[in-house]
């Protein structure tokens, strides 16, 4: 790989410098397979903005109940062909992906039912949803709506051949993403399509549902693809392409769609109403998904590669199969974890000039720190960082608006812990 003469633009000293150009090296294959990932992506979503034959027109707002509104059934069909399903549900009034999941999980399931996750207890904020937390009100739980959790193994992963084949559960529930988890990793293409598969042939009767957080475009293939019934997400993540400012998505069956719909708006109402702004930024950030998402994935893997070099534990590592844009360091103390946070936030273009502190975060169950200049609140996948204060004091990078900010901020989070005392 030729040496990137740009490198020397990260102005780091010589150590770090070396280290970098280093990883640089290493990771040229695995660049190359993001940027056919990416193509493919990208090929697949045009076309899907073709086949709508959008125009100007679609871009205008509605107002009041919404109806007729052309922009916003152009917008579902694309992402319905975007996600490989049948229909889509996207609305700025979903406030977070928790949000998006609690729609979906409260459409689909009945006093009684049993939702079965899969991939271990979910993230802090589901878990108060499914009131495995504790009484939480109007959770799953106190409408008399049971879970179980299937556990990774010994290594971390989800093993399919392990599911309880005793249950008959309502919604199979997958989480892509690991989450603040250490102990299991993000699932790849080949294990969501084995744990899908496997969840077919042991509850034909259950819904499959993933949540596809952090995943979304990582390889060419969604989950819809690979056999789930629906997928559920947030657009200030991946799907947003840092340009929507809000709101979230479910993807899947076309009556799945229409039942979850019932329940964000209301029965009778269905899909027909939802008055939308700001549609040119949603149809834009899907667009531009892709382009994000690949930038992602090669800031994670180059950071997987460097932090390596400098004595760290990272997961993955650089050269292992992705399941989400997520790349995770382990520091080992909550001081480190701050420094580099601090870092992340100071070479943002938003907010630079905030230091980040651990603090209480409604449905979490630990302090967490956050470091996230962004332009739009809370769209980590622009490029953001953030822990939970525990052991083994892991921290969490992800995203990426362009390639350039994402390295050089990577950089100066290396440097900030160089300055202090080390892996």
């Amino acid at each position: 790989m030729p040496e990137h003469k740009w490198i020397k633009q990260l102005q780091l000293p010589e150590k770090l410098e070396k280290a970098a150009a280093a990883a640089l090296r290493l990771v040229e294959s695995e660049w190359a397979a993001v940027d056919s990932i990416a193509f493919a992506n990208q090929r697949r979503i045009l076309e899907a903005f073709q086949k709508v034959r959008l125009g100007e027109e679609d871009f205008q707002d509605s107002s009041g109940y919404g109806y007729h509104d052309r922009g916003r059934e152009k917008l579902e069909a694309v992402f319905a062909d975007a996600f490989q399903s049948e229909a889509a549900l996207v609305r700025t009034q979903i406030v977070s992906g928790t949000h998006a999941l609690t729609v979906a999980l409260f459409g689909l399931l009945r006093p009684g039912d049993l939702l079965y996750c899969l991939t271990g207890e979910p993230y802090d904020t589901l878990q108060a949803v499914i009131g495995s937390l504790g009484s939480e009100a109007g959770s799953l739980h106190e409408w008399g709506i049971n879970y179980r959790f299937h556990h990774p193994n010994a290594e971390g992963r989800i093993d399919p051949q392990s599911l309880d084949s005793t249950l008959r559960p309502k919604v199979a529930y997958i989480q892509r993403s690991a989450g603040y988890s250490l102990d299991r990793t993000a699932l790849t293409e080949k294990e969501l399509a084995e744990l899908i598969a496997q969840a077919r042939r042991l509850y034909p009767q259950a819904w499959i549902v993933v949540d596809n957080c952090y995943g979304e475009f990582v390889s060419d293939r969604e989950p819809a693809a690979l056999g789930a019934d629906l997928v559920v997400g947030s657009l200030i993540k991946n799907p947003g392409g840092g340009l929507a400012p809000g709101g979230g998505y479910m993807a899947g069956r076309k009556e799945l769609i229409h039942q979850i719909a019932a329940r964000l708006t209301a029965p009778g109402l269905y899909g027909n109403l939802g008055a939308t702004s700001g549609k040119r930024s949603l149809f834009q950030g899907i667009f531009m998904a892709p382009n994000l998402v690949s930038n992602a994935l090669k800031n994670a893997i180059f950071a997987a590669a460097f932090f390596e070099l400098l004595g760290y534990e990272v997961r993955p590592r650089y050269n292992e199969p992705r399941g989400d844009i997520v790349q995770v360091i382990i520091l080992k103390s909550a001081e480190r974890v701050e420094r580099f946070c601090r870092a992340i936030q100071a070479a943002s273009p938003v907010e630079s000039h905030v230091t980040p502190v651990p603090g209480d975060l409604p449905g979490y169950r630990d302090p967490v720190i956050m470091a996230a200049g962004t332009f739009h609140q809370g769209a980590s996948a622009e490029l953001s960082a953030d822990a939970p204060l525990r052991e083994p004091y892991a921290v969490f990078l992800q995203g990426a608006l362009t390639l350039p900010h994402a390295l050089w901020a990577t950089g100066q989070a290396a440097l900030a812990l160089e300055s202090g005392d080390g892996p």
